[in-house]
This record gives structure tokens, C-alpha cells and sequence, in this order.
């Protein structure tokens, strides 16, 4: 769902009455994913923007390992009281499908809270590399298959469907490579010793912009206002290559519903408070207003399209 002024306005108001469902005198954010990504930016954001509005300390903890499911298992044993929330993105709901023994289940043992905003990913390419343009990336890997590898920073990642629908679209057999994360993924890109990575424009716009990497599309609606001279994969005549990274809260299962309101209420106000000083303008993010329900009803959509895309590639949990 889209920002709009309506959805201000409903935060604002139901934000009103938050700050009195906040018994404790903390909260705790899990990030697990190291820091310095885009998911610990915005959350330390959001964190930032929370303590404010509420007057308590929002604390960000990173606990990096295991595909984000170390940092998600601390969330789902901690107490279920809202005062230790997880903060991801889209990779945790895709943690049954993309490993073989999954510490949980991501769609029942949580209670989604918010989905707080979402990014276009970038399709970028090694510097050296002769196409311009998403046509002539997917002509190159036809051609040469043997000659183009695609880094996947973290499976089941939105980086990883987006690779994903970028090989359906191009009728490609791609050769993928694993890593540990999106920085070593992006040196080798830089470095010529992988072809092609497409993941989220927060994190490799900077690199992409130095000319360290060729930037060739987004894939987005429309482009992205951090990179306004790229174009979009559907701009580019691939209009169902359209695909965004998002991020969102879970509380532990079995948080009061009146809990996860007020936190979903608080979670909102801060996104408004944020999009309006134009702190997400710089990370290339939208903010997303949702309530608790529609965040769960998009999770279930998410999953059902990111499973699909994985069976259909023949992907086998690791």
C-alpha cells in the first residue's frame, strides 16, 4: 500500500492513543543482519524516530547468522509482551522454503506488527561488461552462459527472487553463486569475477554511482528518486519484472492483539514523522502504512510468489 496523505492521517490519530498501551520502559529491535545494511539503517531510523515519539529507549541489536534466523529465534522465544521486536526484511517470511531445517515457521510463530516501507532493487553488472541495457544483459547470458554468473547476497532474499524473475523473464538458465552477504557479493561484481547482481538500491547505489559497478535498471513502478537516470526494467520492455525489497516488525507469537495495535500505531506515526523530514529520501525507501491484518494477508501473498518462483527454478533448501 501506497503513502498517501490518508494513511497520515489515520497514524496520527491512532498514535494519539499508543503511547499509553507502552507499559514498559524499552524497546528492543532485533536486526539480524550485521550492521551498516539497509535493513539496520532504516531500523536505526525508525528506532530513532520511535524513542522520540514515545518517550522510551528503542534499543537496535544486531544478531547476524544463519540466513537472519539467529536474530529471528531470539525474537520468537523472547517474552511475549512488545518489548523485543524483530526487525527484517523480506528474507524472513521465505525461511521454510529456502532452508532445509528451518528453526520456525515464519508465518505462524510471529505476530506481523507493520510492514514500514519498501525499495526498488538495482540491476547492476561488472564495469568491464559491454551491455547497457536489461535486453542486452539477457542476450549476453544466452548467448554465453557459461560467461555470466549471478551473486545472490542472501538466500531467499528479495535480491534472490528478483535474480529469479530476471532469469523467467529472459527464458535464462542462470548460473547463481552464494555469499555471505551483499558486500562481498558486490566487490566481486566490481571486481569482474562475478556478472551480475540485483538486489536492493540502498545498498548498491553508492558503488553503482562511483562507476564501480554499471547501474542498468531498477525495478520499481518507476524510477527511483536516488537514481532518476535509470530506468526501469519495465521501462525496458519487461513490464512483469517489477519486484521491491520491503521491510517490516513481528512481534513473538501470542503478543495481546491490543499490544501489537498500539505498536502498529506507533510504527506508523514514525514512518509518517520520518517521510516527512525526508530522512528515507537519501536510502532510495517509500514508506508503506498497514495495519497488523493486511501486513499478515501481504506475508501470505509474498510467500505463495517467492515459493512458486523457487520451485519452478528447481532451487533445493539448503
Amino acid at each position: 500500500m501506497s503513502y498517501n496523505l490518508k494513511h497520515i492521517a489515520i497514524c496520527l490519530v491512532l498514535a494519539g492513543s499508543s503511547v499509553g498501551a507502552f507499559a514498559q520502559d524499552s524497546i528492543k529491535l532485533i536486526v539480524p543482519f550485521a550492521a551498516g545494511g539497509g535493513v539496520d539503517v532504516s531500523a536505526r531510523l525508525i528506532a530513532r524516530q520511535l524513542q522520540t515519539n514515545l518517550g522510551v529507549v528503542v534499543i537496535v541489536e544486531n544478531r547476524p547468522g544463519a540466513s537472519g534466523t539467529v536474530g529471528g529465534k531470539a525474537v520468537q522465544m523472547a517474552t511475549p509482551d512488545g518489548a523485543t521486536l524483530l526487525y527484517s526484511a523480506s528474507t524472513h517470511v521465505l525461511a521454510k522454503q529456502v532452508l532445509a531445517t528451518a528453526p520456525y515457521d515464519p508465518a505462524t510463530d510471529f505476530a506481523p506488527v507493520a510492514r514500514v516501507a519498501e525499495a526498488p532493487l538495482l540491476m547492476v553488472i561488472a564495469p568491464h561488461l559491454p551491455p547497457r541495457t536489461v535486453r542486452e544483459v539477457m542476450d549476453a547470458a544466452k548467448r554465453e552462459p557459461a560467461k555470466w554468473t549471478a551473486a545472490l547476497p542472501a538466500l531467499g532474499a528479495a535480491s534472490h527472487i528478483g535474480t529469479l524473475m530476471f532469469a523467467n523473464q529472459g527464458g535464462l538458465t542462470l548460473t547463481t553463486a552464494a555469499y555471505r552477504g551483499t558486500a562481498p557479493a558486490l566487490t566481486d561484481v566490481a571486481g569482474g569475477h562475478t556478472q551480475i547482481l540485483i538486489d536492493s538500491i540502498i545498498s548498491l547505489w553508492p558503488m553503482a554511482k562511483e562507476g564501480r559497478v554499471r547501474p542498468i535498471a531498477t525495478t520499481g513502478s518507476q524510477r527511483s528518486g536516488i537514481a532518476p537516470n535509470v530506468p526501469t526494467a519495465a521501462e525496458s520492455g519487461f513490464p512483469k519484472l517489477v519486484y521491491t525489497s520491503w521491510y517490516g516488525v513481528w512481534a513473538p507469537k501470542g503478543t495481546p492483539a491490543i499490544k501489537v495495535q498500539a505498536l502498529n500505531s506507533a510504527i506508523n506515526k514514525a514512518v509518517s514523522d520520518l517521510s516527512r523530514s525526508g530522512a528515507f529520501t537519501p536510502l532510495g525507501i517509500v514508506p508503506v502504512f498497514e495495519s497488523p491484518a493486511q501486513f499478515a494477508s501481504f506475508i501470505e501473498g509474498d510467500i505463495k510468489s517467492g515459493a512458486a518462483l523457487l520451485t519452478a527454478s528447481g532451487f533445493k533448501p539448503e
